[in-house]
């Protein structure tokens, strides 16, 4: 398959005292904010708390958060997941998973009503969405004999927790291990692949990277994974790490990457942001730290993937790094995989006006990882 190419945008050039003084002037200023910082998180830390309101505010909270996750819950059961359109060709299914936390986890599932299945794949989704949105992928991997579960992560969809809150990607890491477990466990001897889109691509990553995860996969695909990601500040990189500890659930408006469009068709990017379980808040500080720690994570482990896998990106992509992939395809040690990049297309793939062809190209992948002879290993 052939690689699209990134051009890299160049900063218009400045004189030689500029160049000397700007970045010394942005340096102070980043000092500054990182010294208020620390001051105000140290006051936020020791502030004297009368204990009783405390356990009262902490009450509300949790009766706050679970009315929010039944009211969501109730959402995503009430979500269709077939249309009059598709005829009987398949079943559905939802039901509730509780994973290594003992939190409930909203799981979805689709198949063929007729004909062996080929093989199993299980959609990770990408920060802020959920399962349900896949639908219309699972209706065209189910048309060629796909087995496909979904699992909402912690904090979103119709699972526990707080909306768009993620205390631990590790924990998303080993409820997908626990879940993958299952589906193997439900169907042996049926072929498994992990899907997994943007932040979800992270996650699946990073559990292929452990050898009992990888062994019981045929290969991943990942769709704009979340590799090489920055904050839209400096400043919040220094302070993340600390603010997720002080104040994990906090609303930071100024991570947000906000106006940048996903796909190039009006339809879908409605749909997403009009639905009730697309999490459309700031993002919340733990989150946005833990999306940047398993980013470095899995950059400064690139090399030691072995796992078969496929990486999709779009070129226009300003979501997540499309350069990013093609150093994973480049640096990863798997002996068989395999990369695209869409000249033009934008961060959700799937929902691009040429999906089909898109989800055509990961079924054409998966159908010919099934077919290889084990001693092949390249992805022509």
């Amino acid at each position: 398959m052939a690689s699209g190419a990134v051009v890299a945008e160049m900063e218009p050039l400045t004189s030689g005292a500029s160049n000397r003084i700007i970045p010394l002037l942005r340096a102070l200023q980043r000092f500054v904010l990182f010294v208020y910082t620390i001051i105000f998180s140290l006051i936020l830390l020791f502030r004297p708390r009368h204990r009783q309101t405390r356990r009262v505010s902490l009450s509300r909270l949790r009766k706050l958060e679970e009315e929010d996750t039944l009211r969501r819950r109730s959402l995503a059961e009430r979500l269709e997941m077939v249309f009059d359109d598709w005829g009987d060709s398949l079943c559905w299914d939802t039901y509730l998973f509780f994973g290594v936390k003992r939190n409930a986890l909203f799981c979805r599932s689709w198949f063929p009503v007729s004909g062996e299945i080929k093989g199993i794949l299980l959609i990770i989704h990408g920060l802020n969405e959920h399962g349900g949105r896949y639908a219309n992928f699972a209706r065209q991997l189910t048309s060629c004999n796909f087995g496909v579960y979904t699992m909402d992560w912690i904090g979103h969809g119709g699972s526990d927790g707080l909306h768009g809150y993620v205390p631990s990607l590790d924990h998303v890491v080993a409820d997908t291990t626990a879940f993958l477990q299952k589906i193997k466990l439900e169907n042996p001897g049926v072929p498994c692949f992990l899907f997994g889109h943007s932040t979800g691509g992270a996650v699946v990553l990073k559990a292929a990277s452990h050898p009992h995860v990888k062994d019981m996969l045929e290969g991943i695909i990942l769709t704009s994974p979340a590799l090489r990601v920055k904050p839209a500040h400096p400043i919040v990189g220094v302070v993340a790490p600390l603010f997720s500890l002080i104040a994990p659930r906090f609303q930071f408006k100024g991570a947000n990457k906000r106006g940048i469009p996903v796909t190039r068709d009006p339809v879908a990017l409605k749909a997403k942001y009009t639905d009730p379980l697309v999490y459309t808040g700031p993002i919340r500080v733990r989150t946005g730290h833990e999306i940047l720690r398993i980013s470095s994570y899995l950059m400064h482990n690139i090399k030691s993937i072995t796992v078969p896998f496929f990486v999709l990106h779009g070129t226009a992509d300003r979501v997540t790094d499309p350069m990013a992939s093609q150093d994973l395809y480049n640096e990863a040690a798997s002996e068989f995989k395999d990369i695209k990049l869409y000249e033009g297309y934008l961060h959700d793939l799937l929902f691009e006006p040429e999906r089909e062809e898109i989800g055509k190209d990961i079924v054409d992948w998966m159908e010919k990882k099934l077919r290889m002879d084990p001693r092949e290993v390249s992805f022509q």
